[in-house]
C-alpha cells in the first residue's frame, strides 16, 4: 500500500519526467533543424560553385578557349586584343 507520500513523489516524479521531455525534445529539434538549415545553405552554395565553373568552361568552349577577356571590369581587360579579334572574325 502506498503511502501519501511516496504517492506525491511518484506523481512529482512522473510530471517532471514529462516536462523534461518536452524540453528536451524541443532542445534537441531545434539543434536538428539548425543543422539541416546550415547543410541546406552549403549544398546551394556547392551546386552554385559547380554552376559557376560549368557556365566559364561553356563559354570558353564558346570562345574557341581564347583567353580574350570581353568584361570592361576585369583589370586584365585589354580593348586593342578585343578590337583585333573582331577584325579576324569580320
Amino acid at each position: 500500500m502506498a503511502t501519501p507520500t511516496t504517492n506525491v513523489v511518484r506523481w512529482s516524479a512522473l510530471i517532471g519526467g514529462i516536462f523534461y521531455g518536452i524540453v528536451h525534445q524541443s532542445t534537441v529539434q531545434s539543434q536538428y533543424d539548425e543543422k539541416k538549415a546550415a547543410h541546406a545553405v552549403s549544398h546551394r552554395a556547392h551546386l552554385i560553385e559547380e554552376a559557376k565553373k560549368a557556365y566559364a568552361a561553356k563559354k570558353a568552349e564558346k570562345t574557341g578557349g581564347s583567353s580574350l577577356i570581353t568584361d570592361p571590369e576585369d583589370p586584365k581587360f585589354d580593348l586593342e586584343k578585343l578590337v583585333e579579334s573582331w577584325t579576324k572574325d569580320s
